[in-house]
């Protein structure tokens, strides 16, 4: 619904397992599902060593797809509650 094509879900990488991997124009997004009890704590529950594997694991299947190699590499969320919509947070830890 927003303009992303999806290219691949649970894949397997020396680095780890992404969820989801999905592009959009130049924009190569490694995304992570969390379901929590509240959306905030799924944010909070990807550590820091976490995002760097994911942040490699984006990075090494872009480099071995012809079609990815000049994408840029983004880590977002989709976060899951109970009673609550899913929210994609593009982008999540941008600065972190």
């Amino acid at each position: 619904a927003k303009g992303y094509r999806i290219l691949g879900f649970r894949l397997k990488t020396p680095q780890g397992e992404i969820d989801l991997l999905a592009q959009r124009g130049r924009i190569l997004a490694v995304v992570e599902v969390k379901r929590r009890r509240i959306l905030d704590e799924a944010l909070e529950a990807v550590a820091v060593e976490q995002r760097e594997r994911l942040r490699r694991a984006g990075a090494n299947l872009a480099a071995r797809r012809p079609a990815l190699r000049d994408a840029a590499v983004r880590l977002d969320l989709v976060a899951l509650a109970p009673g609550r919509w899913p929210q994609h947070r593009a982008d999540a830890w941008k600065g972190a």
